[in-house]
């Protein structure tokens, strides 16, 4: 989506970015921070201390009714009933012919009741496509300016939310609803940045309140507000796919080598025999990681050569304020495998990397 100026959405927080001196960029349709004091700072406090992101762009769906649960999972790749009420998971909606409409996060609040969190851009449409094949007695809700979202990321995310008495004793990938000064909100041990971290779903209405506590609460563990520039470097680090780069209606599960987010098992979901047949047939490109011998910076788009013939193209690059190098997610012919060295046309130069299996540096998530 290509908003007009009138037609952008605003976070419940942007009064609050404008006065921190965000820079902002759109993102399907909201105009949202993409750095604060610099995406490399930003990024460097997630690793070694603790940001707060705003990322309440994302979309936010209630599946209500009797029966919810089972529907839901007709329609998604992953397993609902591999996780308990109180649990999420990350999870694929895909088309008939294998492509991924959207990735999305899924809480089980009970079996009546399914909370899913997709991508910005895409939450009408996922929102269209459930309701729509929805049976009687189930309804879909679209709460996307219900809620804000805050991302609470880092190695002292702990500490810092345990100050305002938040609940953090949960399992990586757990939620609870929990009601502090008044509000209800619920606490997510998610995250899209590869360190421990929180989600805190929030009314609207109260964002900039709970914003707030947690900047004041974090100024001893040197938290820093982070934009959406850093989350993207940040989940580039870790080889998390980004929907319309690394997954889209032409890029499958199977070929980005997610086929742990599909229950195989299941009697049905939508796409499910074109991904049966792909992971059977074992062809096509997949997604694979690239690390830059030199100094090379991969952008999406570029290609990748072998001995001047393209094998694949780049989906995400960035520079990795980690490694200090390049790094990217590529599609990669199948004869392209972990270990081997590729040219990357840059700027009408062959750049050398590495094929390599992410993530490019050590995950954090489940960090006791």
């Amino acid at each position: 989506m290509t908003g007009t100026e009138e037609a952008t959405l605003h976070s419940p927080l942007h009064d609050r970015h404008v006065a921190l001196g965000a820079k902002f960029s759109e993102f399907g349709g909201w105009l949202m921070p993409l750095q604060y004091s610099g995406v490399v700072a930003e990024h460097r406090a997630v690793r070694t201390a603790v940001g707060i992101f705003d990322v309440s762009h994302l979309g936010k769906l209630r599946i209500v009714g009797e029966g919810a649960a089972d529907f839901v999972n007709t329609c998604i790749t992953n397993d609902l009933t591999r996780i308990a009420p109180g649990q999420a998971q990350y999870t694929l909606l895909c088309d008939d012919a294998g492509g991924v409409v959207d990735d999305l996060i899924s809480y089980l609040i009970a079996a009546d009741e399914v909370f899913l969190i997709p991508n910005a851009s895409n939450t009408t449409r996922v929102g269209e496509l459930l309701a729509a094949a929805a049976p009687a007695g189930v309804e879909v809700i679209n709460e996307h300016r219900d809620h804000a979202v805050l991302a609470v990321q880092g190695t002292n995310a702990d500490e810092v939310l345990g100050v305002l008495g938040l609940p953090v004793a949960m399992d990586y990938l757990s939620f609870t609803q929990a009601l502090w000064r008044g509000i209800d909100l619920i606490v997510c041990r998610t995250g899209y940045t590869g360190e421990k971290g929180y989600e805190l779903v929030v009314p609207a209405a109260d964002a900039g309140a709970v914003w707030d506590a947690v900047l004041a609460a974090g100024a001893e563990y040197d938290i820093l507000p982070c934009g959406l520039g850093a989350r993207d470097t940040l989940r580039t680090e870790m080889g998390y796919p980004l929907h319309g780069h690394d997954l889209s209606l032409a890029i499958s599960p199977v070929m980005a080598n997610l086929g742990w987010a599909v229950g195989w098992n299941k009697a049905t979901f939508w796409g499910a025999e074109a991904l049966r047949e792909q992971r059977q047939a074992k062809a096509g490109r997949l997604l694979r990681g690239l690390k830059a011998k030199g100094r090379g910076i991969p952008r999406p788009d570029m290609a990748v050569q072998v001995d001047g013939v393209e094998v694949g193209t780049i989906t995400s690059g960035t520079f990795s304020p980690t490694l200090s190098v390049g790094i990217a997610l590529a599609l990669l012919d199948r004869t392209v495998t972990v270990g081997d060295s590729v040219d990357v046309v840059v700027r009408d130069r062959l750049e050398p990397f590495e094929v390599v299996k992410p993530p490019f540096v050590e995950p954090g998530v489940r960090e006791d």
